[in-house]
């Protein structure tokens, strides 16, 4: 039997990231252009495939599994693949959780539940109905919040997701951690990504989140804390509030060196890194006349061109993005 995933860097690699589909029903400012090309249909693996590709990644000692998207929830039969995937908790799978963006979350919150889900990450970048259809191209806001408070009702944890704009959400960072420790949910600031092209100039977006943690702390008292989540996020706790805050800081401080998790897109492209070109056809490994060993040997290879770290940067205006796919392709 093959044993566990580890890289050249020896890091053991026990969290998948699994992109359902590459489509979402947002077109936020700073992910994709407004009109996006998303994937033919026929090029999207099947719940069977996607399910025999977690199987396989499990028997490879991964034990944390996060679907995503796009915006996993517009898939139809998404559901049935967390029934499926759920009843491998407990037996060799400790963690299945799920991003979204929340606008499908209140109608099938209680079947994640029931499911074997006990977390969700959630995107909201805004409180204010105005700004979040700027952000996001679309009037989506009351159904994000019926999602979250839905996905509470229901017994999820609800982890936010907020991205730090320059010239967009800034001066409502303190109100949005407030609102979210309010409401008992973590909330987590990430630095906008350079993936993709997009219809403005990613410098007219970027903040560094050093300069936020600055402003924060002169409003606050921010306590460093050992917790992690299994992902890369570095967490405070905020005094004043008791919450939990998080940042994920991709350009301002390179987190690679704790690196435990690859990246599977919705048509079984595995990417060893988030910002790096190395990639396994993980379809062509499933449709193979033996998949099983295919697919063990697909992700032998991921670990031998895993790199040590990726390298983005936003420095200039008009550079090009670090990789010309988009994160709804590669999933969050």
């Amino acid at each position: 039997m093959a044993g566990p995933l580890v890289d050249q860097f020896q890091r053991r690699i026990t969290y998948l990231r699994l992109s359902v589909i590459d489509r979402c029903d947002l077109r936020c400012t700073y992910c994709m252009p407004e009109r996006q090309t998303f994937l033919p249909k026929a090029e999207v693996l099947t719940l069977e495939e996607m399910h025999r590709l977690a199987l396989g990644f499990i028997a490879r000692g991964v034990t944390k599994l996060r679907l995503t998207g796009g915006e996993p929830l517009v898939r139809r039969d998404m559901i049935e693949l967390v029934r499926t995937l759920g009843r491998k908790l407990g037996d060799g799978l400790d963690e299945l959780t799920l991003t979204t963006n929340g606008t499908h979350l209140a109608q099938h919150a209680e079947d994640l539940y029931a499911a074997g889900v006990r977390r969700v990450n959630v995107s909201l970048d805004t409180l204010d109905r105005a700004k979040f259809a700027h952000i996001t191209r679309r009037d989506s806001l009351p159904a994000v919040l019926e999602g979250i408070a839905a996905a509470k009702a229901a017994g999820l944890t609800v982890k936010l997701n907020t991205v730090a704009l320059k010239g967009g959400n800034a001066d409502e960072i303190p109100d949005l951690i407030a609102w979210a420790h309010g409401q008992g949910h973590e909330i987590t600031l990430i630095e906008v990504m350079p993936l993709g092209e997009v219809e403005e100039d990613r410098i007219d977006h970027y903040l560094p989140l050093s300069v936020v943690r600055d402003a924060l702390a002169a409003r606050w008292t921010l306590q460093d804390e050992d917790h992690r989540s299994g992902g890369p996020a570095r967490y405070v706790r905020v005094a004043e509030t008791g919450g939990r805050l998080g940042f994920i800081t991709p350009l301002t401080n390179n987190f690679c060196e704790g690196c435990n998790r690859v990246r599977v897109t919705a048509t079984g492209q595995l990417f060893a890194c988030l910002g790096g070109r190395e990639q396994v056809d993980l379809r062509a490994a499933l449709r193979s006349a033996d998949p099983d060993a295919a697919l063990s040997a697909g992700l032998d290879e991921a670990m031998r061109i895993k790199p040590e770290r990726h390298h983005f940067e936003i420095d200039r205006r008009g550079a090009a993005p670090a990789l010309s796919r988009h994160m709804s392709m590669t999933g969050g």
